[in-house]
């Protein structure tokens, strides 16, 4: 199956594109439309938001880390909504420099691959008819790509608004809607982006008024009307390797980040995930063949961590005959210690050598392309991954074994690399896909 679809981008990243975009999928879904959200290139918080607005679960599309046969196979197992609305990442022609499975990453080969026109969100401050020269040149710059129209975003007044919308006609691009300032609707960050959703206690309400919002100052028909493209109709789900038939997942506030399309996967392949909360002081399921730490907030959570001596316990027991992989955080709490943003040290599992530390932030930021060194829970030594790294912390000691040549989109060699150490393997990167 297939439905019609939209890309919701921007010349750079803080034009008000997700604040758009969900202000779009509670507006649709308010008038009874089933919307289908994606989410362009490596993204935990966005996905988690779409969710909430739409009721669909939210998937990833990456064209750096997947296959065109996978990205169809994921949105075509999607395709009973009326319409699909996917929100892109950074600026619309902004990827890396050397092309991956399916394009760079950028929100202009995903709408170049799957046909689905560009809604370009432009903040107009500061500016007033050069805004259709910056639209004018998006709309040109690839013949792949189709631009369907132009939602402004801070318009400081109706005067300001008619100079934009005459800039625009006399450059032929079609104006769908402005966006007076309204700082009252904002979400709040921090430093991996957006606070999660589920820390918001206010969230139903917040995206009520931003459907609201959105309803009353974009051309919602219009915008109905240009979604096109029938990418993925007869994709099929590409299968995922699990970590093992039965896999114990941690889940909660300290380990959120774990892609759906990745347990969608493990599922298809007739896995059994069960969950269990570290912060809860839960065990890993002892019955379970592997365990899988996502990556997530260890460093806000690092007191309660130490503290949770049943999951600790739980996790070393668990190690001594059975795999258990980490990724970022899930990494850092197997590690022997985390030093937190105030400059605490506390006692991680210990699984690992591994001490980490959030007092001196650095940033570390890009795709991945792994080649392992030694197996992790589903997949063997030899194997080529990729993924993404995102997070602010530092190295301080780094014991065991590494656990993979890494190398940048750029083909430059990543010091942060992984360990292993018996059965506990972990890395700073999180898994997209296997490389073809």
């Amino acid at each position: 199956m297939t439905c019609p679809g939209l890309i919701i981008s921007a010349p750079a990243s803080g034009a008000g594109k997700t604040m758009v975009t969900l202000g779009l999928l509670a507006a649709l879904r308010a008038r009874g439309l089933t919307v289908q959200p994606f989410k362009n290139g490596p993204d935990y918080i966005d996905p988690a938001f779409h969710s909430a607005a739409s009721g669909r679960e939210s998937v990833n599309l990456d064209t750096w880390a997947m296959s065109s046969e996978r990205i169809a196979g994921l949105v075509g197992a999607r395709g009973d909504a009326d319409l699909i609305i996917a929100e892109g990442s950074m600026g619309l022609f902004d990827g890396v420099a050397s092309a991956g499975e399916a394009g760079n990453g950028a929100s202009a080969d995903l709408a170049a691959l799957t046909g689905w026109p560009v809604v370009l969100v432009l903040d107009v401050s500061g500016q007033a008819q050069s805004a259709a020269a910056i639209a004018h040149g998006f709309a040109t710059l690839s013949p792949t790509v189709r631009l369907a129209g132009v939602i402004l975003n801070r318009v400081a007044s109706p005067r300001h608004e008619a100079l934009i919308r005459a800039g625009m006609a006399a450059a032929g691009i079609r104006v769908l809607g402005a966006l007076p300032r309204r700082e009252a609707i904002a979400l709040p960050e921090r430093h991996l982006g957006l606070v999660q959703a589920e820390e918001q206690p206010h969230l139903a309400t917040l995206l009520g008024e931003l459907g609201a919002f959105i309803a009353a100052q974009v051309d919602l028909d219009p915008i109905l009307s240009l979604a096109g493209g029938s990418f993925g109709g007869q994709g099929r789900p590409r299968a995922v390797v699990p970590p093992g038939n039965r896999v114990a997942l941690a889940r909660d506030a300290a380990f959120s980040f774990v892609y759906p399309h990745l347990i969608e996967g493990w599922r298809a392949a007739g896995a059994e995930i069960v969950p269990f909360s570290p912060l809860a002081d839960e065990a890993p399921d002892p019955g379970a063949d592997a365990c899988w730490l996502p990556g997530g907030y260890p460093e806000l959570h690092a007191g309660t961590l130490a503290a949770a001596t049943r999951f600790r316990d739980g996790l070393r027991q668990f190690a001594v005959r059975k795999p258990v992989h980490g990724e970022c955080g899930g990494y850092m709490a197997m590690g022997a210690g985390l030093i937190d943003p105030q400059g605490t040290r506390h006692a991680m599992a210990g699984l690992l050598g591994l001490e980490t530390s959030f007092a001196r932030r650095r940033m570390h930021l890009g795709y991945r392309l792994a080649t392992l060194r030694a197996p992790i829970p589903g997949h063997e030594a030899g194997t080529r991954l990729r993924g993404h790294e995102f997070h602010y912390a530092t190295i301080a000691s780094q014991p065991d074994d590494t656990l993979a040549q890494t190398i940048d989109a750029n083909g430059a060699a990543v010091p942060e690399a992984g360990s292993r150490r018996g059965l506990a393997t972990g890395t700073f990167f999180h898994l997209i896909a296997p490389a073809t």
